[in-house]
């Protein structure tokens, strides 16, 4: 059976953007964005929010790009290259490849998702992954921890029951990010 996989980048005090709605703190440098895309490189299905998905189609524009770093064109194939399932209920139409609209997180089709994928997936954006958690849905977490402090905003985990994770792995990087890599123990 496949993975749900949620990964994200956060403050050290735990938020994916800041009071403002910004992120521009957690842009990763190319040796942490290199290996963002590689763990997200097994991933043949990216289940998103909308507005996940709107922050991250511009990697659809990037694909067909010239003159970008070759670690944001590798980043721009894997996007391209999978399956997005975006969870909305005002979206009207996707804008990428590859991407259907589904109006409603229906945890069960998640649930024969995951079973019938030879591809792990992953779920994007902490609302939707919250959502993802409390079913009991996600296998593993990725947090890649910014040195820096932004003091509130939207938090990377959501408020949920107790949950019990195992340390996988763990790795530092040269400008302070550090990855955490757990699975999560659901009873």
């Amino acid at each position: 059976m496949a993975k749900l996989i949620y990964t994200a980048i956060t403050s050290l005090d735990g938020y994916i953007e800041d009071r403002n709605g910004n992120f521009d703190w957690a842009m990763p440098d190319e040796e942490v964005h290199g290996y963002v895309n590689n763990l997200e490189r097994g991933n043949g299905t990216f289940l998103l929010g909308r507005r996940m998905y709107q922050t991250m189609a511009v990697w659809e524009e990037i694909h067909v790009q010239s003159g970008h770093p070759e670690v944001m064109r590798d980043y721009a194939a894997i996007w391209h290259g999978g399956d997005k399932v975006v969870y909305s209920g005002t979206l009207d139409h996707a804008t990428t490849e590859r991407t259907r609209i589904e109006r409603v997180f229906d945890p069960e089709n998640v649930r024969r998702m995951k079973a019938d994928s030879a591809t792990d997936l992953s779920v994007g954006g902490a609302q939707l992954a919250g959502v993802a958690l409390r079913a009991g849905l996600v296998d593993e977490i990725h947090l890649l921890i910014s040195p820096v402090l932004v003091g509130g905003g939207k938090p990377a985990l959501p408020e949920i029951d107790a949950t019990r994770l195992e340390l996988l792995g763990q790795r530092g990087f040269g400008n302070g990010v550090v990855h955490l890599h757990y699975a999560v123990r659901n009873s």
